[in-house]
């Protein structure tokens, strides 16, 4: 029994294809298909049922599975146990969640080049906390910087620790909501300017909404922290912001913060990263520092 084959398996199964998984591992899909079948042989067991298009695990494949990516898992600490006392080198993947990439991007790049020549990172932005958390699930991240909400719970193969403590803040046109306070009811039916699916800000608001049978309602479904705040600013809709975030906006003269008493949201910003970093854990330490450094100016503005 192969690593190799247990790693093909593992890969096509996560891809739900084998000419994914071929060209994740640089491989022909001959070579991916005959690495599972080894597998199959060496097992005495058929992994996946191929009368379905693509392939699917078996029942018992599913099992198996679970226990080649412990081996993997295993593997990957052998190798960075080994590691440990060689110079950071190589790729470094690292992901920021979105909203912050734009203003952390550069300056941990020059943090992390600066002290070490010879790293190259990566660096994912964009991406809602949530989907990094599985890609780092996944091992296609080594960390990221990401918000969670307040007492969140990491998954299983995750490591972590809070970086800062922030709190999440409903945002409006300036002059539109006057007020003192509001309850969530009174505002649902205005809408809201939010990042896609994927975003945990959204989840919160939405369970919260459901709570009190009240449906969410989207009047602009996009990224961009900067384009977010416009839009809200134009009068479409309400945002949902963290406050260092809408501190260091070039909008924030043109928005108000909306108080509402039974919606308070809190959340912390966390360095989340796989286990077994090998040399690979000062950087992504140096990459938490960074970013919090960095969150900590905007939060003093």
């Amino acid at each position: 029994m192969k690593i190799d084959d247990i790693d093909a398996f593992v890969t096509a199964v996560r891809c739900q294809s084998i000419s994914l998984a071929a060209r994740e591992l640089g491989l022909t899909q001959p070579a991916i298909t005959r690495r599972i079948q080894n597998l199959e042989e060496a097992l005495g067991v058929d992994l996946l049922d191929r009368h379905t298009k693509p392939p699917k695990p078996t029942e018992l494949g599913w099992r198996v599975r679970e226990q080649c990516q412990a081996v993997l898992r295993e593997i990957a600490k052998l190798r960075e146990l080994a590691a440990n006392e060689l110079a950071p080198s190589g790729g470094v993947r690292l992901g920021v969640t979105q909203g912050i990439g734009e203003l952390v991007l550069l300056d941990v790049l020059q943090a992390l080049r600066s002290r070490w020549p010879e790293l190259t990172p990566q660096i994912a932005t964009g991406a809602g906390g949530q989907m990094l958390l599985e890609r780092i699930e996944r091992e296609e991240l080594d960390a990221a910087a990401l918000f969670l909400p307040r007492n969140g719970i990491l998954p299983k193969h995750v490591e972590g620790h809070i970086l800062e403590h922030t709190r999440l803040v409903v945002v409006a046109r300036k002059g539109q909501w006057t007020r003192r306070s509001y309850k969530l009811a009174e505002c649902a039916d205005f809408g809201w300017v939010l990042n896609p699916d994927g975003c945990g800000f959204r989840a919160g608001l939405k369970r919260a909404l459901l709570e009190q049978g009240l449906t969410l309602q989207v009047k602009l479904d996009t990224y961009g922290r900067e384009l977010q705040l416009k839009s809200v600013a134009q009068g479409i809709g309400f945002g949902l912001m963290p406050l260092p975030l809408l501190q260091h906006s070039a909008f924030r003269d043109t928005i108000d913060i909306v108080p509402i008493s039974d919606f308070k949201p809190t959340i912390d910003l966390w360095l989340v990263h796989r286990h077994a970093l090998g040399s690979l854990q000062e950087p992504v330490q140096e990459f938490g520092h960074a970013v919090s450094r960095i969150f900590q100016n905007l939060s003093n503005l």
